[in-house]
């Protein structure tokens, strides 16, 4: 299990080259947009770099990760948010517990795509964000065999029951917000595109 879980070092995932690219102050402001989000799991949180900004931004915070060492890295880097072990495919949470499951760079890690996203929607009250590699060759990142297409995450967001697509193609990232159904299961819409420039 979790074959492709992180064992390099914990410093460079917070290096400012990093923190730039992955430009976290702009994700987490659309992760939020449109909807009353008070409570936020950062599932495979890593070292916390989204979980502390959740947390700054006034949220109720809790980050989630399967690694010990992560784990003790986002404590010592943001000691005020609650952290817990788990995986994205067993979330140790109750239905609807958080209004917001946050999934950064990890949905291409898990072991079982869609059940990692059916637990975030069972976990969820209003939206899940998934932020993700896009499919196309960089100079960082995973190789592109690893990496998701837009109809790869959509087609998994549909079956794990989620609805409402947004996809934010940011300037090196994509976004993915997908909001709960309500009342009975409604199909995704054809996700609306938009590039945000850098």
């Amino acid at each position: 299990m979790h074959e492709r879980r992180f064992h390099g070092e914990v410093e460079p995932l917070r290096s400012p080259e990093r923190l730039a690219r992955l430009e976290v102050d702009r994700v987490i402001q659309r992760a939020l947009q449109g909807a009353d989000i008070r409570s936020v799991l950062d599932v495979g949180t890593g070292s916390g770099v989204f979980a502390e900004a959740f947390a700054k931004a006034g949220l109720d915070t809790e980050g989630l990760d399967a690694s010990p060492v992560m784990l003790a890295a986002a404590q010592r880097c943001a000691p005020g948010i609650r952290w817990q072990a788990g995986t994205a495919e067993a979330l140790p949470y109750g239905d609807a517990t958080f209004d917001l499951v946050f999934m950064g760079l990890l949905l291409h890690e898990t072991d079982d795509r869609l059940q990692a996203l059916r637990e975030a929607a069972r976990v969820a009250r209003k939206r899940v964000a998934v932020l993700e590699w896009p499919q196309e060759r960089q100079e960082f990142g995973p190789p592109q065999h690893e990496r998701l297409s837009v109809e790869e995450v959509t087609s998994l967001a549909i079956q794990a029951g989620l609805a409402t697509a947004e996809v934010i193609r940011l300037a090196a990232l994509v976004l993915y917000c997908f909001n709960r159904a309500t009342g009975r299961r409604q199909e995704l819409e054809e996700p609306k595109r938009r590039s945000v420039p850098p």
